[in-house]
């Protein structure tokens, strides 16, 4: 009986949108992978295009999590828990708060000002000449994983906004992918509940995300690869990069909408 109700929503949507979102996983999570995150946030724009706006988060939600057993197993050994302790609680909390409230709010303003700040990290960063801009204590990834959770589970992804805060504890390359993907791990249960308790989440959803979580599990595969050549400073670079180009797509794509 439930594999003929999932067959009948399948044959009800259009194979290129399944199609299309495994490729888009695949090819945003090689990107990911190889500049510390981001996969997520570049996936918004086009998924919301496909789909809708009010249906892209919970979906990007939902297939990045189905990624991250990949990623975790990947990386594993490279896990720094001595953060995980302090993001973890507060960032669950955060994540039920923000299911609760996901059809009431405007997530264009802080879209807006979260693209500021990551356009700002290249100026931080002395274009990737310097590991650090600040010292981040891990106490601060207390109020720091319920805001990113908050917002992250309203608008689908924000990647690249954390590895500032990452990369001034001094994680780089594989440390810091991994560390930043168990957190996100244990965030993306609470997401993935608190979107199913209050509703959020449909059977078609589900395939999408589906569809779009197999890609990006691929995506960590081939980025794996190419991570082990990269020296700190060329992986530094290209995050900062990414940093830059996700806060320019989030400024645009949502100036237009506030003015």
């Amino acid at each position: 009986m439930i594999l003929d109700t999932v067959f009948d929503i399948v044959q009800t949507i259009p194979a290129w949108h399944l199609a299309g979102l495994f490729v888009m996983g695949m090819f945003a999570f090689i990107l990911s992978t190889l500049s510390g995150g981001g996969g997520a946030l570049l996936l918004i724009p086009i998924t919301s295009w496909m789909v809708g706006a009010s249906a892209a988060p919970p979906i990007i939600n939902l297939g990045t999590f189905i990624s991250r057993p990949v990623r975790l197993y990947l990386f594993w050994h490279d896990i720094d828990w001595s953060l995980i302790k302090y993001y973890v609680p507060s960032a669950i909390v955060g994540a039920w708060l923000a299911a609760l409230l996901f059809s009431q709010l405007e997530g264009s303003w802080i879209q807006l000002l979260i693209g500021v700040f990551l356009v700002s990290t290249v100026f931080q960063y002395r274009f990737g000449k310097i590991d650090k801009s600040f010292d981040m204590p891990k106490s601060g990834f207390v109020p720091l994983g319920f805001v990113t959770a908050f917002i992250s589970t309203l608008v689908g992804g924000l990647g690249p906004i954390l590895n500032p805060f990452y990369m001034n504890t001094g994680l780089q390359k594989e440390r810091l992918i991994a560390t930043k993907t168990a957190n996100s791990f244990f965030v993306g249960l609470a997401q993935i509940g608190s979107y199913t308790f209050f509703g959020v989440l449909t059977a078609q959803l589900w395939i999408y995300g589906l569809a779009l979580g197999l890609g990006a599990a691929l995506g960590n595969v081939i980025g794996k690869h190419f991570l082990a050549g990269m020296s700190v400073r060329q992986f530094r670079i290209m995050l900062i990069a990414l940093m830059v180009v996700s806060g320019i797509v989030m400024i645009v794509s949502n100036i237009n909408i506030l003015f």
